[in-house]
């Protein structure tokens, strides 16, 4: 994998997790197609349609696809659903092994955040059942922000939580919401191909 990472000295670094850091998104795939057919999808789930999506939170990502697809379906009821599926699966989850070199490089000179556009309780498990958790002082999830990426409201929350300058912060991210969002917030972001 090719990472192009900017040149400078950044105060502090934050990822992304799903896709980022781990390699959980054909998982989440998974689980939001059993989610779907379950509130009544005749048919597979549009893959490039979910991977467009990545770092929306779950909420918000349910009732996109309850109006991509003309489904009438409790987002909530579907939110659950699909997070259920996917903690059953969740131990499949493996890293993604050179951007986790990097954070664990940098752990011992910068502060490191994660922003996850999941509910804290799964990323949490995530972080613990790969390792990670150790490495992240700071963890913003969907759970802690009223915007949602593309919003740049996690980014610069973790900024702030980190105690640096967010235009000092160098984002790893591996979808076009949280791309937007870390551009939004003033900082510079490393594209970490999802599709492995």
């Amino acid at each position: 994998m090719q990472l192009d990472i900017p040149a400078g000295d950044f105060a502090g670094y934050i990822f992304d997790l799903d896709g980022t850091l781990i390699n959980t998104m054909p998982l989440h795939y998974r689980a939001w197609d059993l989610a779907m057919r379950d509130a009544g999808l005749p048919h597979a789930l549009d893959e490039d349609y979910f991977y467009k999506l990545g770092g929306i939170p779950t909420r918000r990502v349910a009732e996109m696809f309850g109006e991509h697809y003309g489904l009438k379906l409790d987002p909530d009821a579907v939110f659950h659903t699909k997070e259920a599926y996917f903690s059953a699966m969740q131990q499949d989850a493996r890293l993604i092994e050179p951007v986790v070199a990097i954070a664990r490089q940098k752990f011992a000179t910068h502060p490191l955040a994660i922003a996850s556009g999941g509910p804290r309780k799964i990323v949490q498990r995530s972080l613990e059942v790969t390792g990670l958790a150790p490495l992240f002082r700071v963890v913003v999830t969907a759970d802690d922000v009223t915007h949602g990426k593309p919003s740049p409201d996690m980014f610069l929350l973790a900024a702030r939580l980190m105690g640096v300058a967010p235009e000092t912060c160098l984002v790893f991210e591996d979808a076009e919401p949280g791309i937007q969002g870390a551009h939004a917030a003033g900082m510079q972001v490393v594209r970490v191909p999802s599709r492995l």
